[in-house]
């Protein structure tokens, strides 16, 4: 290059058909990564959500569970309605249940669907020993209404307590079914805290499932990379022409010249 031949100014390499070719290369995977960034951000708040259930209205229990089947997310709190009878000699006592942080007890008991299925019903709460067994004394001469209403929630694990010692502390569909005086045409794999007003019990609490929203911290870290990823792409566009110019204003006398031996 002539030491008089004015070099072409950055703006003027950036204007060449094929760094313009390259920007719109550019911008089009800068696009990209930002449609997969704003995907991922998505996915953190609908991964975090929960789901929409409805769960405040009665649904019949037959429509969202079935025995001998594992409980169902959509059916997990649900507040269902179901006819049953109750068997008298099946009540149980839990201890160590909290109710509006107050530890006491639950009475529970087996209930038989008209089609031979078994539940089992957390019927209510009490503060002693004493008074649940004075409850399950009234239920075997005043057996509750068979019409039932309540939240139906999944089963809890039976490790949760100690057999060894006499002690029944969760409710296990899965031990309760050993401790049932008869047999089943199936069990329901979830249990139904009931809503209804039982003598010498008190209703026992049970709110509806959250729906707090958390982000997933992971997606929007990803998020975060596919955004850095779009700037790199127009980063590179630019850093290529600055190259092109530099390479192209350097005069003669400063360019390197290949080693001759």
């Amino acid at each position: 290059m002539s030491p008089n031949t004015a070099s072409p100014s950055l703006w003027v390499i950036a204007r060449r058909p094929r760094w313009i070719a390259a920007l719109f290369l550019a911008l089009a995977v800068a696009a990209g990564f930002a449609a997969l960034g704003q995907w991922q951000i998505q996915r953190s708040f609908e991964s975090a959500i929960a789901p929409n259930q409805q769960t405040e209205k009665v649904l019949a229990l037959e429509s969202v569970a079935k025995p001998q089947s594992p409980v169902l997310s959509v059916a997990t709190g649900q507040l269902v309605s179901v006819s049953a009878q109750f068997v008298g000699a099946d009540y149980q006592v839990l201890s160590d249940r909290i109710n509006l942080a107050a530890p006491g007890y639950w009475v529970v008991g087996h209930a038989v669907l008209p089609d031979g299925a078994s539940l089992a019903v957390a019927l209510g709460w009490v503060a002693s020993a004493d008074a649940a067994a004075s409850a399950i004394a009234t239920l075997q001469q005043h057996p509750p209404a068979p019409s039932i209403t309540g939240r139906y929630l999944p089963s809890e694990s039976p490790q949760g307590t100690d057999f060894e010692h006499g002690q029944r502390s969760v409710l296990s569909v899965a031990a309760l079914i050993n401790e049932w005086s008869t047999d089943s045409r199936g069990v329901y794999g979830g249990y139904l805290i009931s809503h209804e007003k039982t003598a010498g019990l008190e209703p026992i609490d049970s709110p509806a499932p959250s729906t707090e929203v958390s982000l997933n911290l992971l997606n929007v870290f990803y998020a975060i990379e596919w955004v850095l990823f779009a700037g790199f792409a127009i980063f590179l566009w630019y850093r290529l022409v600055k190259d092109t110019w530099e390479a192209e204003s350097m005069p003669e006398s400063e360019a390197v010249e290949p080693n001759v031996e």
